[in-house]
């Protein structure tokens, strides 16, 4: 396998449910994202947690470190809401020798208007043409992880200053 994505919720997943006029964590879309662009490669998806970022706990984070550090696979994607985001890459940061790119979305993945495909695909390369360590890909760039930060105003990351 050349790439192994963990979902862990967040916007990307979120569907909205119009008897309750809210919106849960659905099913990965990750999956047939991938499956719509006819990617050449193999892949594994899997989702570990369906939770909105502000709602994951420190037990959460060590729980996506145990896993990543136990997948063989060296070059990981992880779908995860933007909210925390940059707290969850900080914590992977003590796995050495892969590449690890996380990434979100600022509007669910279902809608016509989303930024989680081209997300999607701009962390797919990144996690293939990077070196290792744990990036946060948004907005069209790509941060270390420890130098990003989210920028709620604008609604966008950028880097620490």
């Amino acid at each position: 396998m050349e790439l192994k994505v963990f979902c862990t919720g967040g916007t990307f997943d979120k569907v909205y449910f119009d008897a309750l006029s809210d919106y849960q964590i659905g099913d990965p879309q990750v999956s047939w994202i991938l499956e719509q662009a006819n990617v050449s490669f193999e892949y594994g998806i899997e989702s570990i947690l369906k939770k909105d970022s502000l709602e994951i706990t420190d037990q959460d984070r060590a729980a996506i470190v145990t896993k990543v550090q136990q997948e063989p696979c060296a070059r990981i994607v992880i779908t995860h809401g933007t909210d925390t985001m940059a707290d969850t890459a900080l914590a992977l940061q003590k796995i050495p020798n892969k590449t690890i790119v996380l990434v979100g979305a600022m509007q669910p993945a279902r809608f016509r208007d989303s930024d989680a495909l081209f997300n999607i695909g701009f962390a797919v390369a990144a996690a293939t043409l990077s070196a290792p360590g744990v990036y946060v890909a948004m907005n069209g760039k790509l941060f270390a992880a420890d130098q990003v930060q989210k920028n709620r105003a604008a609604g966008k990351f950028e880097s620490k200053e």
